[in-house]
Order: structure tokens, then C-alpha cells, then sequence
């Protein structure tokens, strides 16, 4: 989104977005100023309005939130950088056929002349032979066209391969946490989307990492990070076939489970909690001493009238009660 304001106007806004992004505690990034900008502009009325929306229910307004805006309201050209390819490839398989069914038919043509050649009567036999003759050189030289033809057709092939995998590489930064390996938060929105309009039930489950900042604090970045990567992986290995697993804030997790209840939600929540305390981290020189992970789970059921967003925030809420409650996890109530 291009904005062409005066240096009077932009300057202000500037200092509004500063204050937004101050407020929210959001780090200065290129994306986070983007969608600041846009927001102190009032130029995209959806996305304005589901950033009022949340900051009034008190959503967590950080950089992930910030970047699930940006793929929802602001990026739009993936999907039709998909679109294209699929149409390029198809174009391709349908030259590829028509030009295997023309070879076959020149084949069969060429055979053809090779065999009148053989059967020709004794009248004006020079002169048919000559004409006869040149037609056939004509369409060897047509079979060597045709053969150029499949050879350009067999590099352009190559290169639409080449497409595919570099867009399914961008697919993938797209759409997973380089940190964690799991979903973006834009992807479980729109995957809950789908599976609501099929009229499934849907249920998310959050989870807390509650002493993630004690670990960065007391042992450094990279060991916060390493705690962060390895909770990660352990969901991701409970949820691989029943559900879609999330990172959706700073030290918070976000499962999507559809056609499920809540009994079966809640033996997911048990054994990823139960899996998550049988990490164990010990240094290098075995001299450090490194607590447990202590986790916050909350479990929450979609409504009718609640979109994504607030399934999320309803399950966010849920872990923070149980973290207030000292419980294994919370369900928020249906209301």
C-alpha cells in the first residue's frame, strides 16, 4: 500500500505510530511500522476495525498478531503468484499431450510415404519418384522441427518445476514459524475459516510457556530460544494428525482441533503437558542447574458469532486462568 502524504502530514503519523507501537510494546520492525502506518492512516476499514476490536478485548498485541494482520488484510499476491503457476502448468501438460499425439501422427505419415515409395507402378515412374521423394525429405525435416519443439518444451517444463519448488519454498516461509517450525498465526485463521464454513466444531487449545522469560533472563537468549524450539517439537509430535499446532505469541502456543469435543481436547492438553515435563536440559559442563517447564493450558470451544481471533483470546484467557488457579488447564465456559 503506497501512501503519498505531505512531510507535515506524514510526520505526524509517524509520531502517532511511534506512540502505537510504544503502547503495545511492539518492536520497530519495517512490518510493524507497515501496518502501524496503515492503521494511524485509516486506509484499510477491515483491518482498523478488527485491530479496534482486539485492543477493546484486550488481545496480545505483538509482532505475530501484527504479522497474521499483514498476510489477512495486506498480502494477496501469493495466492495469485499459486493461481498462475497452476495455469502455466496445466498450459504446458496440454502441449505436451497435443505434441506427442502430432509426433505419433508424423510418424505414422512418414511410414506412409516410405510405403507408396515402394509401391509405385511403371507409369511416369522418374518423375513420381522425384515428387515423392522431396515430399519425404520435407517431412524429415518437419520430424526435426518437431523434435526442437519437444526439446523446447522439455526446458520450459523444467523451469515450471523449478517454479513450483521455489513456490512452495515461499509457501513455507509464508506460512510457518522460522523459530518453531509451526503454523503463523494467519494460517490457523484461515484454516478454522474453512473448517467453520463445513460446520465443524472447533476447539483451540493454548498453551502458556509460563517461565520461558526465566529461562532467557537467568541462562541467556539461546538457551530460552533452545526451551522455546524443544516445547515446540513436542507438540508438534501429539498434534500431528489430530490437529493444527500454532505459534500465535512471544511464548504462546495455539492448537486448532476440528471435528473433536471437549473430552478429546482435553487429552490432547494432558498429554502434551505430560510430555513437555519429561524435557529435561543439563549444560554442557553439568554444572547449571535448569528448572522445569512450567505450562498454562486453556481449552476453548468456537461459537457461532466468534471468529477465529476470539476462539484464540477465549483459549489465551483460559491459560491465564489456569495459570492464576495453579490447575494442570482450564476450559472456558461456552459464554
Amino acid at each position: 500500500m503506497m501512501f503519498h502524504d505531505p512531510m507535515a502530514i506524514a510526520q505526524e503519523k509517524m509520531t502517532k505510530v511511534c506512540q502505537f507501537l510504544e503502547q503495545n510494546q511492539l518492536p520497530p520492525t519495517p512490518l510493524n511500522y507497515h501496518i502501524g502506518y496503515v492503521y494511524i492512516s485509516q486506509t484499510h476499514r477491515e483491518l482498523n476495525e478488527q485491530l479496534d476490536r482486539d485492543i477493546r478485548n484486550r488481545a496480545n498485541i505483538d509482532s505475530i498478531y501484527i504479522e497474521q494482520l499483514y498476510y489477512e488484510h495486506l498480502q494477496k499476491e501469493h495466492q495469485t503468484e499459486a493461481t498462475l503457476i497452476q495455469q502455466v502448468g496445466g498450459m504446458i501438460d496440454h502441449l505436451s499431450d497435443s505434441a506427442q499425439q502430432s509426433q505419433q501422427s508424423l510418424i505414422g505419415f512418414a511410414k506412409q510415404i516410405s510405403h507408396c515409395i515402394h509401391n509405385l507402378d511403371e507409369h511416369n515412374v522418374v518423375k513420381t519418384r522425384a515428387a515423392l521423394t522431396d515430399f519425404s525429405a520435407h517431412t524429415e525435416q518437419l520430424l526435426k522441427q518437431h523434435q526442437q519443439f519437444k526439446n523446447a518444451l522439455r526446458k520450459a517444463r523444467e523451469l515450471h518445476e523449478k517454479q513450483q519448488q521455489q513456490l512452495l519454498t515461499l509457501r513455507k516461509q509464508r506460512i510457518l514459524d522460522p523459530q518453531t517450525g509451526l503454523y503463523k498465526r494467519h494460517y490457523l485463521g484461515h484454516k478454522t475459516q474453512l473448517w467453520l464454513t463445513q460446520d465443524k466444531p472447533v476447539f483451540a487449545i493454548s498453551i502458556l510457556i509460563e517461565n520461558l522469560d526465566d529461562f532467557s533472563q537467568g541462562f541467556g537468549e539461546l538457551i530460552g530460544e533452545t526451551v522455546l524450539q524443544r516445547v515446540a517439537k513436542r507438540i508438534k509430535k501429539y498434534v500431528l494428525h489430530s490437529g493444527l499446532p500454532g505459534r500465535t505469541g512471544r511464548q504462546e502456543f495455539t492448537i486448532v482441533l476440528a471435528d473433536c469435543d471437549a473430552d478429546t481436547a482435553q487429552v490432547v492438553a494432558q498429554k502434551i503437558r505430560r510430555g513437555v515435563s519429561r524435557l529435561k536440559f543439563v549444560s554442557a559442563k553439568g554444572d547449571v542447574s535448569f528448572p522445569d517447564i512450567d505450562l498454562a493450558i486453556g481449552i476453548a470451544q468456537h461459537q457461532p458469532e466468534h471468529d477465529f481471533n476470539i476462539l484464540a483470546q477465549r483459549a489465551a484467557f483460559a491459560a491465564k486462568k489456569a495459570q492464576s488457579l495453579g490447575q494442570h488447564y482450564y476450559v472456558s465456559a461456552a459464554t
